[in-house]
């Protein structure tokens, strides 16, 4: 493990199956990995993109708590959408969490994700001036 990087786990059920970390703070960096609406097993919103994005935009920012890091923190964002009609739910939700930060954003839609009931994952990275001082 690299000196200086520090990570986060969740209680998602996916990281321990697949190996991956929620977050990882790397520098100055603080990248959190895609996040689906669940906590735990249970999906949050089904059926609804606005609070399936709400949910996962609420989990991505959660695991940014560990490093004392904010939705004020966030440089750029990614939402991957199953549906194009589901664009406005998204961005409405994008823009309750980040309206102030303002972060460099991606939006894609894709064919699929894990479970077939989800309708969005998002990615957040942040920016921390003083990795020393937001270290979990």
């Amino acid at each position: 493990m690299s000196e200086g990087v520090q990570r986060v786990q969740s209680d998602s059920p996916w990281e321990e199956t697949i190996g991956f970390a929620r977050a990882v703070a790397a520098g100055d960096r603080v990248l959190v990995s895609g996040t689906m609406p669940f906590t735990g097993r249970v999906l949050q919103g089904e059926g609804d993109p606005y609070e399936q994005a709400r949910a996962a935009f609420r989990n991505a920012v959660t695991a940014l708590k560990e490093f004392g890091l904010g939705a004020e923190d966030v440089i750029r964002t990614r939402m991957y959408l199953t549906h194009l009609r589901d664009v406005d739910d998204v961005a409405r939700a994008h823009k309750e969490f980040f309206d102030a930060a303002r972060p460099a954003a991606t939006l894609v839609v894709v064919s699929g994700f894990v479970d077939s009931r989800v309708l969005v994952e998002v990615e957040l990275e942040a920016f921390r001036s003083s990795p020393e001082e937001s270290a979990p």
